[in-house]
């Protein structure tokens, strides 16, 4: 059966567009999972709140309200049930919580997976916290104000401003229509909610970082309570056969270095992972918390302008993903569809995503990490003034957030907080957050390179990222390297405003923006659009992506490209299968080209700048 006949089945099988019983009900956070969980999606009951007099009316103490909305799904979307696409400057829901009478003694947290964007949540009318975030997930602490065995009523309110140009919308559009590469809108809850009751001494986190030079893993963990009598065991197995294990005191002190006899490194090629379970053990032999995880063992770096895996030189041919979906917009309508846009990218040849303009949940990583495919993470920075100091601070406090959530993942290689930033000012306020965002993230995460601002406009950055939409020879002559000049990019550095911009350095060159063919039904070009001319003819349309592909080829300088875009977005319609997920062209007929430049690097040459 041929690629192309699979994907539709799957498409099929799948079911885009239809409910389960209970949406979304898996474990949203595969990576650090707990048995004792409850999912909250569902039914819950919602009002909106345009004149923002929700607080005089003391909606807060609201025991329901007279609109139904299926939660995770925005408002925007289809399988909310609402699909209300105006702007929504306030939504408040409503929905009953019970607490069960075992997780007495415990403490209790209501987790959500991303709430966008400025969040406040009341327990039985009681304030309890606030948070900002286009799409970081956040925990509450309801210990204190619920009671094991009894029910309780939770009431969240949610403002979103996408127009005050002070919060990440990311592809998200200003104006009431789509138009161009902006889309629908995005408010309130759109993932997962989700309870869970944890022991006052157990474990809050983990930092898990491969180390295959030395072969080992080494687990920095946090706990709720410190306790020097309580012991922390990690335990990591290949299959059913313990490999590593070591114990140490529950303290944040304990740094717990686990060596390996033989390491099964992970690649997109061979994605070989470990299990991991994590222990709080008390003195008296009780399990106090016990943690399900896993990890990948691999390495990443830049050196001499390549990228390393495992300490191999590695073509990185990355494919641009939004992450929208015609029926739940930024959501997912169920764990298979994640799964599947994995597959369906791997089917055409791609080795990896750039997944674009929006924070990815934790299950998406995860099928990454399950199914081998690099992916870099990053910040939906669009629709934000970047020249502005609570843009600059909204964003250092989000995409920290995400960093510290995803940073476990061994699928993510790159962390990339902006893109296209044309509008920056090289004084001020963005070169400032730039450095402090690109500083903070080595701190927590040393061992990722980092890409500052796709496409240009760089400060300081690991990769030298450019976007080019150019066709076959225009595109290879703009990609050779000029000694003593700087490569193409996409501003000019001489002009005015831009001197104290970066300069390349010899970093990894990539060209992380190209091709956007479109692919467009006659009767529909007066209102989508690809990236240069209609094409006609199949035979046209792939003579035309073979030459850009062999023109990156051609230029030994570039070691990473990422083609734009994996599907048609609303009235963008250059991506390689339909926004459904059903093919355009054989899958075979993509790989063959794409895989023109194969993964790994294997007589790498002096790439000195």
């Amino acid at each position: 059966m041929k690629a192309k006949t699979i994907l539709t089945a799957l498409a099929l099988i799948m079911g885009f567009g239809t409910m389960m019983a209970q949406p979304r009900a898996e474990y949203p956070r595969p990576q650090f999972e707990r048995n004792n969980w409850v999912n909250l999606n569902g039914t819950w009951t919602y009002t909106f709140d345009f004149g923002r007099t929700g607080d005089a009316r003391k909606l807060y103490e609201s025991k329901g309200f007279d609109g139904h909305i299926t939660v995770p799904f925005c408002p925007e979307s289809s399988l909310s049930g609402v699909q209300y696409v105006d702007f929504i400057n306030t939504i408040w829901y409503q929905r009953t919580l019970n607490i069960p009478a075992a997780w007495k003694g415990k403490k209790i947290f209501l987790n959500f997976g991303a709430v966008d964007y400025e969040a406040h949540i009341y327990i039985d009318g009681k304030f309890v916290q606030t948070h900002y975030g286009a799409g970081s997930s956040f925990a509450v602490d309801l210990t204190r104000f619920v009671e094991p065995g009894k029910s309780h009523n939770l009431v969240v309110r949610v403002n979103d401003d996408l127009r005050a140009q002070r919060q990440p919308g990311g592809k998200q559009s200003p104006a009431f229509y789509s138009s161009g590469c902006l889309y629908t809108r995005v408010t309130g809850i759109w993932q997962t909610v989700w309870m869970e009751a944890v022991d006052r001494e157990g474990l809050k986190s983990v930092f898990a970082v491969p180390d295959i030079d030395q072969k080992q893993l080494v687990v920095t963990p946090q706990f709720y309570t410190e306790s020097n009598t309580n012991k922390f065991i990690v335990t990591v197995y290949d299959g059913k056969k313990v490999v590593a294990t070591k114990t140490v005191p529950a303290t944040n002190n304990s740094i717990v270095v686990l060596p390996f006899k033989t390491v099964k490194l992970w690649t997109p090629e061979e994605p070989n992972l470990y299990d991991v379970t994590y222990q709080v053990i008390a003195q008296d032999g009780k399990v106090i918390d016990e943690v399900k995880s896993y990890a990948g063992m691999r390495k990443i770096h830049c050196a001499n302008g390549y990228f390393y895996l495992n300490n191999k030189p590695y073509y990185q041919r990355l494919v641009l993903d939004q992450g929208y979906y015609p029926d739940g917009i930024w959501t997912a309508p169920s764990d298979e569809a994640l799964r599947h846009d994995i597959e369906m990218s791997k089917a055409v040849g791609f080795n990896g995503a750039r997944l674009h303009q929006k924070n990815f949940e934790e299950r998406y990583f995860y099928w990454a990490d399950k199914l081998g495919y690099i992916t870099w993470a990053e910040f939906p920075s669009w629709g934000l003034n970047v020249n502005d100091e609570l843009a600059a601070r909204n964003s250092i406090s989000e995409w920290t957030e995400l960093v510290e959530r995803d940073r476990n993942h061994p699928s993510i290689v790159t962390w990339t907080p902006f893109n296209e930033t044309w509008g920056a000012r090289d004084t001020g306020a963005y070169p400032r957050m730039m450095r402090d965002i690109y500083n903070i993230t080595k701190a927590m995460d040393p061992t990722r390179p980092i890409n500052d601002a796709s496409g240009d406009s760089h400060v300081i950055t690991d990769i030298w990222s450019v976007h080019n939409y150019a066709r076959g020879e225009e595109l290879q002559r703009a990609l050779v390297f000029e000694n003593g000049k700087e490569p193409y990019r996409n501003i000019n550095i001489n002009d005015r405003g831009k001197q104290n911009f970066a300069r390349y350095e010899g970093q990894p060159y990539m060209v992380d923006e190209f091709g956007g063919l479109p692919w467009i039904k006659k009767e529909e070009r007066a209102s989508s659009w690809g990236y240069g001319g209609n094409i006609d003819s199949e035979e046209e349309f792939f003579k035309i992506l073979r030459d850009e592909v062999l023109a990156l080829k051609a230029s030994k300088h570039v070691v990473g490209f990422c083609y734009t875009q994996i599907t048609d977005v609303e009235q963008e319609k250059n991506g390689v299968y339909y926004y459904n997920r059903t093919p355009k062209f054989d899958a075979e007929k993509w790989r063959e080209i794409f895989m023109l430049i194969p993964s790994v690097i294997e007589d790498p040459v002096d790439l000195s700048y």
